[in-house]
C-alpha cells in the first residue's frame, strides 16, 4: 500500500539515512490505522532528526500529523497521521518491542488448530 503520504515519509527517512525501514499494511488487523512505518535511528539525536524530517517534509506536501509523541527522550518517536503511523526508534527499543512481530499476520502459536491433537 504505497500512498503519496507513504512515499513522502519513506523519502524523508531515507534522506537522513534511517536504518531498516519497514512498511506494514495493518488494515486487516486494525480499525485505527491502515499502515505502519518503522525505522531505526542510530542515536537519540538521529531519532529526533528523522521524526522531525518526516513532519517537515509532510507539511511541505500538505500532510499534517495528528500528533507527535516521544521527542523529549528520542528513544521512540511516534508520528501519527491517522491512516499512517510512523515509529522512529533506537535499535535497542525496536528490538525490545518487536513491532514487526506484534503486527505480524501470522502470530506464533497459531500453526495448529487448537482443537486438533498434535
Amino acid at each position: 500500500m504505497q500512498t503519496e503520504l507513504n512515499k513522502v515519509v519513506i523519502n524523508a527517512l531515507e534522506d537522513l539515512k534511517g536504518k531498516d525501514i519497514v512498511e506494514l499494511d495493518v488494515r486487516e488487523l486494525s480499525d485505527v490505522t491502515d499502515a505502519l512505518v518503522i525505522v531505526t535511528g542510530t542515536s537519540n539525536r538521529h531519532v529526533k532528526s528523522l521524526a522531525n524530517n518526516v513532519v517537515e517534509d509532510g507539511k511541505e506536501h500538505n500532510f499534517r500529523p495528528i500528533g507527535v509523541e516521544g521527542m523529549e527522550s528520542g528513544e521512540w518517536v511516534l508520528v501519527d497521521y491517522g491512516d499512517l503511523v510512523v515509529h522512529v526508534m533506537l535499535e535497542t527499543t525496536r528490538a525490545f518491542y518487536a513491532l514487526e512481530k506484534l503486527w505480524s499476520t501470522e502470530p506464533a502459536g497459531r500453526k495448529n488448530n487448537p482443537t486438533e491433537s498434535p
